[in-house]
């Protein structure tokens, strides 16, 4: 006894129809069973568990599938989320280099006006050890200094 397998309108068994809206389905709403859930050709026959040439056959099926790819994108929406994410991080990371940038010419402007400081505060004390005689500013601010000081 042979069974005699209906071809439906998707030009696949009726099962097979079935098999494979399951699978768009899971895979549109992100609850894959059977695959890693992108929404790939690949992954829609993987996931209705039918061979690639069968689904081939189903080209109303198909049609659905590419008309949903079509209007909603190929992205998942864990896909969209972490692109989404991916995008505000790249922002973030955009917006903290310039802040780096911008600090590090001032580290380097202040860097340099230390420098100067410096040197100044060098020729100066060159210079008054040169010409007189150095008081120490340490009496000044305690208030002790002696008389002779004055």
């Amino acid at each position: 006894m042979t069974t005699r397998r209906t071809i439906t309108d998707d030009g696949v068994s009726a099962a097979t129809a079935e098999a494979l809206r399951a699978a768009m389905q899971r895979l549109f709403e992100g609850k894959p069973q059977r695959t890693d859930g992108r929404l790939t050709k690949e992954n829609l026959w993987r996931e209705a568990q039918v061979s690639r040439a069968t689904m081939n056959r189903a080209t109303a099926i198909l049609a659905q599938w590419d008309a949903h790819i079509a209007q909603h994108g190929a992205l998942t929406a864990g896909e969209a989320r972490r692109d989404e994410e991916i995008s505000q991080l790249c922002a973030k990371l955009a917006e903290k280099t310039q802040e780096c940038t911008l600090l590090r010419k001032r580290l380097t402007a202040a860097a340099t006006a230390i420098a100067a400081l410096h040197h100044d505060n060098t020729l100066l004390l060159q210079e008054l050890e040169q010409t007189g005689t150095v008081v120490s500013l340490d009496q000044h601010r305690t208030g002790r200094h002696d008389a002779g000081d004055e």
